[in-house]
């Protein structure tokens, strides 16, 4: 016997990554985990060189950053590709949960696989915001001002809650301090999640986009999904090449290049384009407890997806009512990505109102309403 199936660690190595039968039905969509992978591991790694340089006392903060940039060998390289590579990530990451809910992945038996995924999201989120906020630029003091006050529209607790959180009385240095260890300590919390994700997905194997069982025609993971995987591997370098090279500062704010002032209000706070839909939905609620109940229930409402999804078929491959409702859901995400970043005037208001409703209604009554009907069509054409 091989060395890598007798041995008690490679044989784990073995079982996940080499002999682990795959659906040969599976198509290019089921690429973007192990880029989400890769992401995962080169953000550990940038991070960790970016850490070595980097002062998270609030006075020196910004200063570490440019230093970083303009003394340190390679700093600008390791902080380009940290912050690009968020970016990316995030990218991977809505793709990944977007190919999941066009086909159906978190149906039952992966329902366990899809909420460790929807943790591991939610996770991902409060990793980055953190992270966004220790350049200390205009735009990150004034992101964790307004992001960190939201929790103030809580019942009872609010108003004790945020000075605790900020260790003061406004965004100051414990708070940068505590930002730093929770932004360093979360990726390895992350990475535990991750092989639980592959725990889960272990048991039953992945879908298909067949939406049948994959048992009949299945082929070993190395040697044919390995090197489909690299394929999508060099894209995705090449990609975050072009973004790190040539166009380092294109998904960032111009006004992170300005030192945080808590005496100079921006015209316009933003968060970073991958908290935009959330950041929409708590704009469009005309109450504060509204808009953070929206925005928490807006991510949490992912796990409703398992228990409200009747369908007897697994994806929407051959389902045309929930294709059409998926793509219009989908459209409705985008609009809400970029109604986060306008300000906050007529039409935009009534418009973000709309699509945060629509946003709610795909998950409580589409999906439920359509899969039904779609059960009630299989059920009469098969009489």
């Amino acid at each position: 016997m091989t060395i890598r199936k007798s041995n008690p660690y490679l044989s784990l190595v073995n079982s996940y990554l080499m002999d682990s039968p795959q659906p040969s039905s599976m198509n290019y969509w089921w690429n973007v985990g192990s880029l989400l992978g890769l992401c995962l591991v080169m953000q550990m790694a940038s991070g960790m060189f970016t850490a070595m340089h980097y002062s998270s006392n609030m006075e020196l903060a910004f200063n570490s950053v440019e230093h970083m940039m303009r003394d340190v060998n390679a700093g600008w390289l390791m902080r380009y590709i940290h912050a690009n590579g968020a970016s990316f990530f995030f990218t991977c990451l809505y793709l990944h949960m977007g190919k999941a809910t066009y086909y159906g992945s978190y149906k039952s038996p992966r329902v366990l696989v899809w909420s460790m995924g929807v943790m591991m999201f939610i996770l991902t989120m409060a990793t980055a915001f953190m992270g966004y906020c220790l350049v200390y630029g205009q735009m990150s003091h004034w992101g964790a001002t307004v992001i960190t006050n939201t929790l103030s529209a809580m019942p009872f607790m609010g108003g004790d809650l945020v000075p605790f959180i900020w260790g003061g009385f406004s965004v100051s240095n414990p708070t940068m301090q505590r930002f730093f260890a929770l932004h360093y300590l979360t990726p390895f919390m992350l990475a535990a999640l991750v092989v639980m994700h592959f725990m889960a997905l272990h048991v039953h194997g992945s879908s298909n986009p067949m939406g049948m069982s994959g048992n009949m025609d299945r082929l070993p993971m190395h040697g044919y999904f390995v090197f489909k995987d690299l394929m999508t591997v060099f894209v995705f370098m090449l990609m975050l090449s072009l973004f790190v090279f040539y166009s380092p500062n294109t998904l960032g704010h111009s006004d992170n290049y300005m030192p945080g002032n808590p005496m100079v209000t921006p015209p316009s706070i933003v968060p970073e384009w991958y908290l935009l839909p959330f950041y929409a939905m708590l704009r469009s609620m005309p109450d504060k407890l509204g808009g953070v109940m929206a925005m928490f229930a807006a991510l949490l409402m992912l796990l409703m997806l398992p228990m409200t999804d009747r369908s007897v078929m697994r994806g929407n491959t051959f389902k045309m009512l929930s294709k059409m409702s998926f793509y219009l859901f989908l459209f409705n995400f985008l609009l809400l990505l970029n109604m986060g970043q306008l300000h906050v005037e007529v039409p935009f208001i009534e418009l973000g109102q709309y699509a945060t409703v629509y946003y709610f209604s795909y998950f409580l009554m589409f999906v439920p309403v359509m899969s039904s009907m779609e059960n009630m069509l299989f059920y009469m054409g098969n009489k």
